[in-house]
């Protein structure tokens, strides 16, 4: 399959890789018939989803199965008015119509908009107006389906609204009801063009309103390096990445680049997280990929990971915020197996990473991925040398590179302040090392200026990270009328400390960043909670925490 959208389809070293990276684009590509439609056509009873659920079900799907069970979902979605071009929310966490709705979309080139089942009225009426969102399917819970009917009312352009069940609602049509009376499907003519949007997401939102993400039909092809090359997948793969089908990882791990490698996706549909469960899930189905935010693997190294048997675990990768050095080295202890991080945005595919021919360094990012033009820029807009922090920058000039969005959707304006004089500015800063691997320091906003130091949040969260009794930690900067500002730290402990938590653990904690990284970024103040703020793709939202502060202040 892959040899059909690549020039070189193998890659020996990141030299090789980054001389010889060529995709070839095909007219009118569209992923549901191109490719899924293809290995049904090729391989129909290979196994392309196994579905699995925490009451004990399990699903398999072949190839076969999806071409006929997607072609039945498309002509069900045309019997309800959606067509071409038409805004179709899907709410539908882990289950595995999800897939179904995704791919049928495709294939009758209307365009996906995934969210997560966490939305309030509130949430949903700003989605459904700015994108003029004509249908909603979603789960048949209680929650989600109030709060998509209290929407309404102030949602003008939506039209229909979907339950997949178990509940539904006056109102909502029933898809396991309806569904199977669908007439046979008939492909339309002209589904769509490589610059038709096929995917949009709301970004989390670390601060601000959420952007409208858009993505043409092209942005499938740009995870194919994603999925064949950085999960370093094959047609014998079984793979998981965790991640709810609400936002962009879900596309990055579930989707596009593990279906281009023929590799059968891994659902678990879950309520509640624990790292004992999702280690038992690699256990009993003998996962061999495996792809999580640094977050998962934080918790998953405070299990005691030699009570399962992980031998069939071949990979891990991680991606959605930066990996510490401290919990790759404890994972790699416990299991053996390095962590290979990816780096990008809800805008981009990955732009940086640690693919299978370079070997990881515990804390960075990885190498540019050449599928982009990757550089680091001062804030007068020159080039960085190596040791200098910078912004990340996509050197775009007069053709977008395969996997690039292609504007916040109804927003030139907001869609130039990122996108000007040949640059995509991602708000993101680092630094490059001798070797030319990116090391993450934070995004511009939360860069912390104090006494004349800059200090990114990251390097002080991977310190305190080091301390045993440190589970997460968010860094902020406090406005202080000497310092300009002072480095704040707010900190989940372990169990084991949490009647620990005083004075004498915050001096042993400030002792133990001042001994792991320069002196002068200590945080001069520590607050012990429960929880920290995230956004509802699993972020650190760090202005969240500084607008908490302010009050209290005020």
């Amino acid at each position: 399959m892959i040899e059909r959208y690549l020039r070189q389809t193998t890659f020996t070293s990141q030299d090789d890789y980054a001389r010889n990276l060529e995709f070839i684009i095909p007219d009118n590509f569209n992923f549901a018939y191109d490719v899924m439609d293809q290995w049904a056509q090729e391989q129909p009873d290979k196994q392309a989803l196994l579905w699995t659920n925490d009451e004990g079900e399990c699903i398999s799907f072949s190839f076969g199965n999806l071409k006929e069970l997607t072609d039945k979902t498309a002509s069900y979605f045309l019997t309800l008015g959606i067509g071409k071009g038409d805004m179709v929310m899907l709410i539908l966490k882990r289950h595995y119509e999800f897939w179904l709705s995704v791919l049928a979309l495709c294939k009758i080139g209307a365009v996906a908009i995934p969210a997560t089942h966490m939305l309030t009225a509130h949430d949903i009426v700003y989605r459904n107006n700015r994108a003029g969102v004509k249908a909603i399917i979603c789960v048949g819970e209680d929650y989600v389906m109030s709060q998509v009917n209290a929407s309404i009312p102030e949602s003008p352009t939506l039209k229909t609204v979907v339950s997949i069940g178990p509940k539904t609602m006056e109102g909502f049509h029933e898809w396991h009801k309806e569904w199977d009376n669908a007439p046979k499907f008939v492909r339309p003519e002209n589904v769509n063009t490589n610059d038709d949007t096929m995917l949009m997401y709301f970004t989390s939102g670390t601060s601000g309103e959420p952007k409208m993400v858009a993505h043409d039909h092209l942005y499938a092809i740009g995870h194919l390096t994603t999925g064949v090359f950085w999960h370093n997948l094959s047609g014998d793969s079984i793979h998981l990445t965790v991640a709810d089908t609400g936002w962009g990882k879900a596309a990055w791990g579930k989707l596009y680049g593990q279906w281009f490698a023929g590799a059968t996706v891994f659902v678990f549909d879950h309520e509640k997280f624990t790292a004992d469960k999702i280690l038992r899930q690699i256990e009993k189905y003998r996962i061999t990929s495996f792809c999580a935010p640094p977050t998962v693997y934080r918790f998953m190294i405070h299990e005691d990971m030699s009570k399962y048997d992980l031998s069939s675990l071949r990979y891990c990768t991680t991606a959605g915020e930066a990996l510490n050095a401290a919990v790759y080295l404890k994972f790699y202890e416990q299991t053996g197996i390095r962590l290979m991080e990816g780096f990008g945005q809800t805008e981009t595919t990955m732009t940086l990473g640690t693919m299978p021919w370079t070997k990881p360094k515990p804390g960075s990012m990885g190498l540019p991925n050449p599928q982009y033009d990757i550089d680091l820029i001062k804030p007068d807009g020159t080039p960085c040398e190596d040791g200098e922090k910078g912004e990340i920058v996509v050197r775009v000039g007069d053709r977008r590179p395969v996997g690039l969005f292609k504007e916040y959707y109804r927003d030139e304006e907001l869609t130039k302040s990122v996108w000007h004089d040949g640059l995509y500015h991602t708000g993101d800063v680092a630094w490059r090392d001798e070797d030319g691997y990116y090391w993450f320091e934070g995004r511009i906003d939360d860069v912390i200026k104090s006494s004349g130091y800059r200090i990114g949040p990251f390097e002080v969260e991977s310190a305190l990270m080091t301390h045993p009794a440190v589970v997460e930690c968010a860094i902020t900067g406090v406005p202080d009328e000497i310092r300009g500002m002072v480095v704040k730290a707010t900190v989940v402990l372990h169990t084991d400390w949490k009647g620990k938590a005083g004075d004498a653990l915050v001096k042993e904690l400030q002792q133990h960043v001042k001994h792991e990284t320069a002196p002068y970024k200590y945080p001069r103040i520590i607050e012990f909670v429960d929880e920290i703020p995230k956004t509802i793709s699993g972020k650190i939202r760090r202005v969240e925490i500084r607008e908490k502060d302010m009050q209290h202040k005020n």
